[in-house]
């Protein structure tokens, strides 16, 4: 019996590698939420950049939170069991009227883990719309095997490496998925997807999560870690994450660094040229 998600939900996962929208936060915790993201951004005096979107659940308690949110993990539960690793968590913020986009890409190609059953949580914590942005899919695209990708290394692209894919997409064939905040989408990390640049005037803030079953192993790296969120982890391919007590606790800040200075190797492992910053 599902925790969350009905039948059709879980067999159009299955089918076509995307699932939307799922409604997780109210409209109270969704401004609670951006509320602590945008004072920790004026106290710095800066937006969040670089190593503070990854793994950010090491840094702000909130964030830690909201990768355990019931209503989530629930929905992950039903399409890839009770035990349950996150991997990443990740901040895509787009500015207003901004270039910045993400170009057609899968990430299985670029993550080092050994599973076809990773989630990819998609939070919105503003409107993610045609106009803001929005990511779009291509159904189907988890199945056989990867596509080739080349590192392109755009100004304004997202990803660490520019990649994208390196065969003409069928745009005609992409499916946009639009959420209003407070709303997930969820899809397959083999998925290809993608997402244009904000043509608004308020930010676009998506914050992504990256579940996987405790069974999963890391193929490029030596060394790893993940969160366990639910369930019972008997595998321990992964160093658990600590929890932070409190934003930017000095313990978690410090494994922060050692965690996403990993990840950086494992997604630069054969790259030409290393970015510095994401």
């Amino acid at each position: 019996m599902s925790k969350l998600l009905n039948e059709n939900a879980i067999a159009q996962y299955n089918r076509d590698g995307y699932y939307f929208p799922v409604r997780v936060l109210d409209d109270k915790q969704v401004a609670a939420n951006r509320v602590r993201l945008e004072q920790f951004e004026a106290d710095q005096g800066s937006p969040i950049a670089g190593a503070q979107r990854s793994k950010s659940h090491l840094l702000f308690t909130w964030v830690d939170a909201l990768m355990r949110n019931t209503k989530i993990l629930d929905a992950v539960e039903d399409l890839i069991g009770p035990d349950i690793l996150c991997w990443n968590t990740f901040f895509w913020i787009k500015e207003p009227l901004s270039e910045t986009f993400v170009s057609w890409h899968q990430d299985l190609r670029y993550w080092g883990l050994d599973t076809d059953h990773l989630v990819s949580v998609w939070l919105a914590l503003s409107p993610a719309t045609l106009e803001t942005g929005c990511m779009r899919v291509l159904p189907g695209s988890h199945k056989g095997d990867l596509l080739p990708h080349a590192d392109e290394y755009q100004e304004h692209n997202l990803l660490t490496r520019g990649q994208e894919i390196a065969v003409e997409v069928d745009e005609d064939k992409a499916v946009a998925m639009p959420l209003q905040p407070g709303e997930i989408s969820l899809h397959n990390v083999r998925l290809a997807h993608a997402s244009g640049p904000n043509r608004s005037t308020d930010r676009r803030i998506g914050l992504s999560m990256h579940y996987m079953p405790t069974s999963t192993q890391q193929t490029i790296g030596d060394w790893d870690s993940a969160a366990l969120v639910r369930g019972t982890d008997r595998f321990g391919h992964f160093k658990e994450t600590p929890r932070p007590t409190k934003d930017l606790d000095p313990d978690a800040v410090q494994f922060h660094e050692k965690a996403t200075n990993a990840v950086r190797e494992i997604l630069f492992s054969d790259a030409e040229k290393v970015r510095r910053t994401l």
